[in-house]
């Protein structure tokens, strides 16, 4: 089991950058893969970005479009979320997610522990 908290969040203006970051702890964190959802008031969870142990692998959800980057430092027991062009439809609580299993999923069930969340708001 993995324990992690995120940082990073704040208010950014539209077209902005913000770099989020997930901090865990636990002895199997190297061999985790990795992901961020957000949740914005109303709506249900959506699955943002995910990344496989070693960080050679990466995947994103659809309106990504090629804006954010995830990467991972294990030396550091820390993985990110780079979020460039930043726009208000962006606003909601990122979460990080820890999958043991090797699922590479999208969806929540596909992941095992989870973080408390960051806001992230993007001002027009």
């Amino acid at each position: 089991q993995v324990q992690l908290v995120e940082s990073g969040g704040g208010l950014v203006q539209a077209g902005g950058s913000l770099r989020l970051s997930c901090a865990a702890s636990g002895r199997t964190f190297s061999v985790y893969a990795m992901g961020w959802f957000r949740q914005a008031p109303g709506k249900e969870r959506e699955f943002v970005a995910g990344i496989s142990w070693s960080g050679g692998n990466s995947y994103y959800g659809d309106f990504v479009k090629g804006r954010f980057t995830i990467s991972r430092d294990n030396a550091k027991n820390t993985f990110y979320l780079q979020m460039n062009s930043l726009n208000p439809e962006d606003t909601a609580v990122y979460v990080c997610a820890a999958d043991p299993w090797g699922n590479y999923g999208k969806r929540p069930a596909d992941f095992g522990s989870w973080g408390q969340g960051t806001q992230v708001t993007v001002s027009s």
